[in-house]
């Protein structure tokens, strides 16, 4: 049975967690894999359900963080070294920044047989300068260079690494969209619904909008509460707003909404129902769809936004910013809007648009829920996986 050794940052909520999980569980009994993972930032939440449910037994590297530091990135450099010798992987599989830079660097120098990186999202803008994103690049396409293969997980992606930034011509690239468990976002929803609602003192006849994920510069909720600022001026219908996540923004974002006069709570502290909730990290994101009408994304940068994949799911409309692969999940005007990065007044029409109408609401929320289930199955994810590695695999033994 061929070795796996699968590389990955931090298991926290998120859609790469789901997916690193999934090609780690399902794959066996063809491949053998041994997943390794870094540690996580002080505001991120560990997956312990995610671990929990598959049964997964990590091996953690401490030194192995979201954040550059030198001595830290070589003793984890060193560990990954240590570990490819121990286990002797046919196929070393990295999965976004530190750990693709590590990872391959330790599997090239240990001349392991394949080496496979995947792409879930890159900060190749609006995360850093430009002296800075040119050295990640550059970076980028030294490892890319000497990879087997490079796995984009939408098309749109996989143009914009290759034509845009450069990282490796098309050729190298496979596209694998994420794969996910998405039944549980269509089952038992009416009772989901009022308990979510129930729990957090949403009347029926408010409208709850929602946006999910860490909250931090790079997903801009700023844009977000300047949305709800204009959007509570214009309309007439009673909403309420869910922040679901955390993060080191989340002070800054109640300062301007108190500035806003927009009243709010953090849900961990005051359970008493504010027009803009923070509700800090939920497990059950199945219950939280079912209680949501609308989904919104404001993200200066992603690769395919989860969310957005697990509100379709749900039989919820979305409104989003033109970033990464959203266009791939997201047909304009049939399951949801998408608006240009920063644009707060075309985000407001398009929100206040499904805000104020319920048919349009339900019809969108139809026609999203067919064409995720159609694409982003986590089987199909396996199988797609499952495929490459042999077809790799075979390729190195008849070179």
């Amino acid at each position: 049975m061929p070795k796996v050794l699968r590389i990955f940052n931090r298991l926290i909520l998120g859609g790469p967690s789901f997916n690193v999980t999934y090609l780690t569980k399902f794959m066996e009994p063809d491949f053998d894999t041994t997943l390794v993972v870094g540690a996580k930032d002080d505001h991120e939440k560990i997956a312990d359900e995610l671990i929990r449910q598959y049964d997964l037994h990590p091996v953690e590297i401490p030194s192995m963080k979201r954040e550059i530091n030198l001595l830290d990135d070589y003793k984890a450099y060193r560990a990954l070294r240590k570990l490819i010798r121990e286990t002797k992987p046919d196929i070393v599989h990295t999965h976004a920044s530190k750990p693709g830079t590590l990872g391959r660097l330790a599997a090239i120098h240990e001349k392991v047989p394949v080496i496979v990186h995947t792409f879930h999202g890159h900060t190749f803008h609006s995360y850093f300068g430009s002296l800075k994103t040119k050295l990640f690049i550059a970076i980028e396409q030294y490892l890319a260079k000497h990879s087997t293969r490079i796995i984009a997980i939408s098309e749109s992606q996989r143009d914009e690494l290759s034509t845009e930034f450069h990282i490796c011509p098309k050729e190298k690239m496979s596209v694998i969209p994420l794969g996910l468990d998405l039944s549980r976002f269509s089952h038992q929803q009416e009772e989901k619904r009022k308990q979510f609602r129930t729990q957090y003192g949403i009347q029926d006849d408010e409208v709850a909008i929602g946006i999910i994920g860490r909250i931090v510069p790079i997903k801009n909720h700023m844009m977000f509460v300047e949305v709800i600022h204009e959007l509570l001026k214009r309309t007439q219908q009673k909403i309420r707003v869910m922040m679901i996540g955390d993060g080191d923004v989340r002070e800054e974002l109640m300062n301007k909404l108190t500035e806003y006069q927009i009243p709010y709570n953090y849900f961990p502290e005051n359970q008493t129902p504010a027009q803009v909730t923070f509700t800090s990290w939920i497990h059950e994101m199945d219950i939280v769809y079912a209680g949501l009408d609308v989904v919104c994304l404001t993200s200066l940068n992603e690769g395919t936004p989860v969310s957005l994949i697990e509100a379709h799911a749900a039989h919820k409309p979305v409104v989003t910013t033109n970033v990464g692969g959203v266009a791939d999940i997201v047909s304009d005007g049939e399951t949801g809007y998408i608006v240009e990065p920063q644009d707060v007044q075309g985000f407001t029409e398009k929100l206040q648009t499904l805000v104020e109408n319920n048919s349009l609401r339900s019809q969108f929320g139809k026609t999203g829920y067919t064409q995720v289930y159609q694409k982003y199955d986590k089987m199909r994810l396996v199988d797609d996986m499952r495929k490459l590695y042999y077809a790799l695999l075979e390729k190195h033994a008849n070179k």
